[in-house]
């Protein structure tokens, strides 16, 4: 842990992290504290720009909405100060760290002008909560102002009552700020809830049926990355978890093949990619392991990702099959469109072998 190296609180602004899901009475208090120690805060929104999953429900327009709202209540005038970034998790931390403070630059040029930007006085404000909150040591460049856990308070509990109670409070009302338990309520009566309940539902009973091994499994799939004629293959998934989210094409290893044979199998059976085996594998470019411990809510799970550029001139014939609901190819300029739609980290999957980014992290927009 960094010492406070600006102990006298003389900052222009403050960056507070966090994903705020939900907006809590222990942010609320935070976020009033920084407001003490700054003219202005940063709020960093994070696991921006994917699709609605238990873990992170809320769009990051929703989550601004929650923290404006909930500011409004104690300090209308405050809410002009609150300046609001939304970053995607990359799970690369020097690469998050940099989309981080690329964002913040981004802001703080936007409020104050390119030349004054250089000058202002800049820190971090957070919490040491547990392993999860080392990345508070990812930007030495900004003086932090460690704070107190105010309440003991933990998003993930929220969510947890939140969905065994189906939607309904109780006794997390006095959790919440009340424009934030509002914002929930009305919430709970959309179909967005249903759907994340349903999911809630499915996720809890996995963790169930393998709550009796010995020890926490390991899950293998493969992913398979189709280019061809400018166009990219992807399937909507038919089954929890991620229902109605676009997916690469893949599962999970079965107990007698290699993961190149898996990805083929699989490609074939949710797609009935009809071209010869022989000829995809020519078409083999490259491929990765994407393995970090978060990636998937069904809990530890590696992929194997092939990438397969087809030199063909025209679109090979393809239909859904197996546990996809349907089947597209996208063309490959349209794929950052679909981020709020894409499973689990498969846009960065696809970024890893297409380059979707470019050279710097594509901003999240404040989309619905």
């Amino acid at each position: 842990m960094r010492d406070n190296e600006n102990a006298d609180g003389s900052f222009d602004y403050l960056v507070y992290i966090g994903r705020f899901e939900p907006f809590h009475n222990g942010h609320l208090a935070m976020l009033r504290q920084a407001l003490t120690q700054a003219r202005r805060v940063v709020v960093v929104l994070g696991s921006a720009g994917g699709a609605r999953t238990v873990k992170n429900p809320f769009t990051a327009a929703e989550r601004r909405e929650m923290i404006e709202r909930a500011v409004a209540g104690w300090d209308p005038a405050r809410v002009a100060d609150l300046h609001f970034v939304a970053v995607r998790d990359y799970y690369e931390g020097p690469r998050w760290a940099a989309a981080v403070r690329g964002a913040v630059a981004g802001a703080l040029a936007a409020q104050a002008g390119a030349q004054a930007t250089g000058a202002a006085r800049v820190g971090l404000f957070g919490h040491f909560k547990d392993a999860s909150s080392g990345y508070l040591n990812d930007f030495p460049g900004w003086p932090l102002v460690p704070q107190p856990n105010f309440g003991q308070l933990n998003a993930a509990d929220v969510r947890r009552q939140w969905f065994e109670q189906q939607g309904e409070l109780g006794t997390l009302d006095s959790l919440l700020p009340a424009p934030v338990a509002v914002f929930l309520r009305e919430f709970a009566r959309q179909e967005a809830f249903a759907v994340l309940l349903a999911e809630y539902r499915f996720l809890e009973d996995h963790r169930r049926r393998w709550a009796a091994a010995p020890y926490p499994p390991v899950f293998v799939t493969v992913d398979a990355v189709v280019r061809c004629c400018g166009q990219v293959l992807l399937i909507r998934r038919g089954g929890q978890p991620g229902r109605g989210t676009w997916a690469l094409p893949g599962g999970f290893l079965d107990q007698h093949e290699r993961v190149a044979d898996a990805v083929l199998r699989e490609l074939d059976e949710e797609t009935r990619f009809g071209l010869p085996k022989a000829a995809l594998q020519q078409s083999c470019r490259d491929q990765a392991l994407f393995d970090h411990p978060e990636r998937s809510l069904r809990g530890r799970t590696l992929t194997h990702a092939f990438f397969f550029d087809l030199p063909l001139e025209a679109l090979p014939a393809v239909a859904a099959a197996d546990d996809a609901a349907a089947v597209r190819w996208v063309p490959q300029q349209e794929l950052l469109a679909l981020e709020g739609q894409m499973f689990e980290d498969h846009l960065l999957i696809l970024d890893r072998f297409l380059h979707l980014f470019g050279g710097e992290a594509a901003p999240v927009p404040f989309s619905g």
